[in-house]
C-alpha cells in the first residue's frame, strides 16, 4: 500500500472520529440543556443557532400554511393540486382521496415527503410538514349552514430554493401554480344544478348535473350550434374588454320555440361545454323582490342562471299590473306577521324589480355570468325584456330538420345512411315534428328498419291529426263567421223594422 493511500485513510479516520466526537458532544449538550436549562433559554439557543445556520446557507424557505386563521389558504390548495398532477413516480408514498361528488381520484404528497420541481431551469424543493396540536373546535363563519369543525394538526408546505431566485418564485413560479390549478379545477369540475330549497325558498340546494347533452349530440342546425359555441368562447375570453368598457361581465340568451325543440338540452350542453354550474330560478316560487335579490347575490361566478317559461310569469309581461301598488296589510291579514301595520308587503316579483337585477347595479355583483330565458311564445314577452343588454342573443329552437334527424339517427341507431332516409326527410319538410318526438320514436327499437318504419308511420299519423285539427279549426271559424253574419243580419233587420215603425207613427 502506497504512502499516499495510507495518509488518505488516516485522514478519513480522523474526520470520522472528529464527526463522531462532535455528534456525541452535541447529544450530551442537548441532554444537559433539556435537563437543566429553562424552556425559554432552550428556545433562545435553538432560534439563535437556526438563525446562524440560515445566514450561512444560500437556501431560502417559504412556508405556506394550509389555513390563514380559519380561512383556507388559496396558495396551499393550488399547490396541493399542482403537485398531485406532476409528482414523480420515484416517490414511494402518496395520499389518495376521492369524494362521492367527484369523478376522479385525487393524488397528493404524504407528510414529510419531498419533491423537486424544475421551473425554467431552477430547482424548487417542496416538503409537506405537519405539526400536532391539541384538538380545537371552531365555528366556520363562511359556512352558510353554520357548520363547525375540529383540527388537531397544522399542515404547511415548505418551498426551498436558492435565495437569488426569490423574485422568480414570487412573481413567476407561484402565479404559474395558481393559474395551472385554476385550469385543472375547471377541467375536473363536476357541474352542479342549483334549485330552490323545498322548505327555505330563499336558499339554494344543489345536486350533480349528470345530463349527457353536448353540442355534438344536439339535434340542431350546424351553423346555429357553431354560432352559439363561438359566442360562448368569445364571451369567456373578454374579461378585460368588459372592464375597459365599464360593463358587467355577463351575457343574456333567449331560447324560444315550441315545446320539445331542445331548449333544456341546449342549456345542459352549454353548461357542460363551459363547466358552469346552473341555477334554475322558478320565479313563481319567489315571494318578493327582496327574496330575488338575496338569491341572485348568492349565485357563484362562472355560472348560468336559467329562467324557464318566462312567458308564464304574468307579472313580467304585464307591466301595468306588475308595477301597481300593493295593498296595505291589516292586522288580521294572514300575511301580517311578515310586515308591519301600515306598510306595504311585496307579493311576487315585479318587472321593474326583475330588470334591476338583470342589468342594474346588482348585476355587477359577480363575474362571468350567463342568463338564459326560455319561452314558447316570444310575442308574449314585454319589449323591455327583449332589448340588447338583457337578452343579447336570440336563438330560435325550430322543429326537426333533415340534418337534425340525421344526427338523431346517428346517436340513437348508430347509422348515417339508410334506404328510408330520403322518404323521412321529405316527410320532415311536410309535417312539423319536434326533435323530442323523433327521438321518442327512434328509442322504440334497436333495429334501424323497425325504428325508421315506425317513424314513417308516426309522420303519417301526425299529418292526419294535423289535417283533422285544421279542419276542426276551419269549421269552428266558419261557425263563428256564420254566427257573426246571422247576428249582423238580425241587427240590420231590427234597424229596418225600427225605421218602418218610426214612419208609421209620423216621425
Amino acid at each position: 500500500m502506497s504512502s499516499s493511500t495510507q495518509s488518505k485513510i488516516a485522514m478519513a479516520k480522523t474526520v470520522v472520529s472528529t464527526i463522531g466526537s462532535v455528534a456525541a458532544a452535541s447529544m450530551v449538550a442537548r441532554s444537559v440543556a433539556r435537563e437543566y436549562l429553562p424552556a425559554e433559554f432552550q428556545d433562545y439557543l435553538y432560534f439563535g443557532l437556526r438563525n446562524f445556520i440560515n445566514k450561512l446557507s444560500r437556501q431560502l424557505t417559504m412556508v405556506i400554511y394550509e389555513f390563514d386563521g380559519f380561512q383556507e389558504n388559496e396558495i396551499y390548495k393550488a399547490t396541493e393540486l399542482y403537485l398531485g398532477s406532476i409528482i414523480s413516480p420515484d416517490i414511494h408514498r402518496l395520499k389518495i382521496t376521492k369524494n362521492s361528488s367527484e369523478k376522479n381520484i385525487n393524488v397528493a404528497m404524504e407528510i414529510n415527503d419531498e419533491f423537486i420541481d424544475v421551473y425554467n431551469g431552477v430547482k424548487f424543493k417542496w416538503c409537506l410538514v405537519s405539526k400536532k396540536y391539541p384538538t380545537i373546535e371552531y365555528h366556520n363563519y363562511d359556512d352558510m349552514n353554520g357548520g363547525s369543525t375540529t383540527r388537531s394538526d397544522q399542515r404547511s408546505l415548505e418551498l426551498t430554493f436558492h435565495r437569488k431566485h426569490k423574485d422568480m418564485a414570487l412573481n413567476e413560479y407561484l402565479p404559474f401554480i395558481l393559474n395551472d390549478s385554476k385550469a385543472r379545477k375547471q377541467e375536473e369540475k363536476t357541474v352542479k344544478i342549483f334549485t330552490l330549497d323545498t322548505y327555505q325558498r330563499s336558499v339554494w340546494t344543489s345536486v350533480n348535473l349528470d345530463h349527457p347533452a353536448t353540442f355534438a349530440t344536439l339535434a340542431m342546425e350546424t351553423d346555429v350550434k357553431e354560432k352559439v359555441m363561438k359566442d360562448l368562447d368569445r364571451f369567456v375570453k373578454r374579461r378585460e374588454y368588459y372592464r375597459k368598457v365599464g360593463k358587467a361581465w355577463k351575457r343574456g340568451y333567449l331560447l324560444y320555440g315550441p315545446p320539445g325543440t331542445g331548449k333544456s338540452s341546449l342549456i345542459a350542453a352549454m353548461a357542460n361545454y363551459l363547466k358552469f354550474d346552473i341555477y334554475d330560478l322558478e320565479l313563481t316560487d319567489i315571494r318578493s323582490n327582496c327574496d330575488l335579490r338575496r338569491l341572485l347575490v348568492a349565485t357563484a361566478n362562472r355560472s348560468i342562471l336559467v329562467v324557464e317559461d318566462i312567458d308564464c310569469s304574468v307579472e313580467l309581461h304585464d307591466r301595468e299590473d306588475a308595477e301597481a301598488p300593493m295593498p296595505l296589510v291589516q292586522e288580521n291579514h294572514p300575511n301580517y306577521p311578515y310586515g308591519s301595520r301600515g306598510y306595504h308587503v311585496e307579493h311576487g316579483v315585479t318587472l321593474s324589480g326583475f330588470l334591476n337585477f338583470i342589468d342594474g347595479l346588482w348585476s355587477s355583483c359577480g363575474d362571468e355570468r350567463i342568463i338564459i330565458f326560455t319561452t314558447n311564445r316570444k310575442e308574449k314577452l314585454d319589449p323591455a325584456l327583449l332589448r340588447p343588454g338583457r337578452m343579447d342573443v336570440h336563438i330560435h329552437m325550430s322543429y326537426c330538420t333533415p340534418s337534425g334527424f340525421q344526427l338523431l339517427a346517428s346517436n340513437y341507431l348508430g347509422i348515417t345512411q339508410h334506404k328510408l332516409f330520403e322518404e323521412i326527410e321529405v316527410l320532415i319538410g311536410e309535417v312539423e315534428v319536434t326533435p323530442a318526438e323523433v327521438a321518442e320514436q327512434l328509442l322504440k327499437d334497436d333495429d334501424p328498419d323497425i325504428a325508421l318504419g315506425g317513424l314513417i308511420e308516426f309522420f303519417h299519423l301526425k299529418r292526419k291529426e294535423n289535417q283533422e285539427a285544421e279542419e276542426k279549426a276551419k269549421k269552428k271559424q266558419q261557425a263563428l263567421a256564420s254566427k257573426e253574419s246571422e247576428k249582423k243580419q238580425e241587427i240590420e233587420t231590427n234597424d229596418v223594422v225600427l225605421e218602418q215603425s218610426y214612419e208609421n207613427i209620423g216621425y
